[in-house]
């Protein structure tokens, strides 16, 4: 079971909820997620407004990830994406500081880097390219000293987003499932395992949640592929507390409490363990991170059906 949010029940002078949404209403539904596209949204035309109390109901996915852990505990990574990736100073970075800080250690060292285009889809990518021979070459330690890295392989895994409304706008969907497959194909060419990321729905737009979660579940079966769920930990986040600041002015971008949250979520994912107590909180007050530690653990746990 996970928890998604539904508008309350409309006052009499409000219009009907469109028959598209009516299934919404059935036992039978899903996750969240993501990203950064322009275009009108595949989603409800009767957005809750900001602030307003949601009434959030519990129910069943019909489509269950089959991949819920990874073969081998991953020491490097890449993340491939866009500005949900790179604000607050890259989610790859704070991924790195959760575990370098995590007590016992998940590994000795663990390296990660970012490749991320404004407002991209997975389509934009050349992700070859990522693995030619001067792609992560070198790197910057603890005192911004010039690291020369001797690689046997370039990444263990790759955490790749699409954007925003990419899986379930009706013209880019077939777009990133085709690329969810190619990607997943060239990543693993290259001895990295593919892992997607599903990304969080608007603030306005909370019914983007099911739709995305949906898609992205089905790619990851599809190329038996780990799934991410960050977008379902901000929606379980927003439900244990309404007035949570997890987005930006934008409605779309994180805050820094977003970033954590998904960090949270990409390393209880990857090492199948909970970031609960980790003594890294990015500068957030200690009892917030707790709190984003633990709902990112249960995210985690509730989806993989651990």
């Amino acid at each position: 079971m996970s928890l998604l949010e539904f508008p309350s029940a409309p006052p009499p002078s409000t219009p009907a909820m469109p028959t598209r949404f009516a299934r919404f209403a059935l036992p039978l539904l899903v996750f969240a997620a993501g990203c950064a596209h322009m275009s009108t949204p595949d989603a409800p035309k009767t957005a809750a407004p900001a602030g307003e109390r949601i009434e959030r109901l519990a129910i069943a996915s019909p489509v269950k990830p089959k991949v819920t852990r990874l073969a081998e505990t991953p020491s490097s990574a890449i993340f491939i994406g866009n500005s949900f990736f790179y604000y607050n100073n890259s989610l790859h970075n704070h991924v790195g500081q959760i575990v370098r800080a995590a007590e016992p250690k998940v590994v000795d060292r663990f390296r990660s880097t970012s490749a991320t285009i404004s407002g991209s889809g997975m389509d934009w990518h050349d992700v070859d390219a990522y693995f030619k021979p001067a792609f992560a070459a070198y790197s910057f330690d603890a005192k911004n000293n010039v690291v020369f890295n001797k690689l046997d392989r370039k990444f263990d895994v790759a955490i790749v987003q699409d954007c925003s409304q990419c899986p379930v706008n009706p013209t880019l969907k077939p777009v990133f499932h085709e690329f969810t497959k190619k990607n997943a194909e060239v990543l693993r060419k290259h001895r990295a395992t593919p892992v997607f990321f599903m990304t969080w729905a608007y603030e306005d737009v909370p019914t983007m949640t099911a739709d995305l979660a949906a898609e992205y579940t089905t790619a990851g079966n599809a190329n038996d592929a780990l799934v991410i769920p960050a977008g379902l930990a901000f929606a379980k986040a927003l439900y244990k507390r309404p007035s949570l600041s997890l987005y930006v002015d934008d409605k779309r971008h994180p805050t820094l409490a977003g970033s954590y949250l998904a960090a949270c979520t990409v390393f209880a994912s990857l090492y199948g363990r909970t970031p609960e107590g980790n003594k890294y909180t990015a500068g957030l007050d200690p009892s917030l991170a707790a709190f984003l530690q633990g709902v990112a653990w249960e995210t985690v746990r509730e989806y993989y059906g651990s």
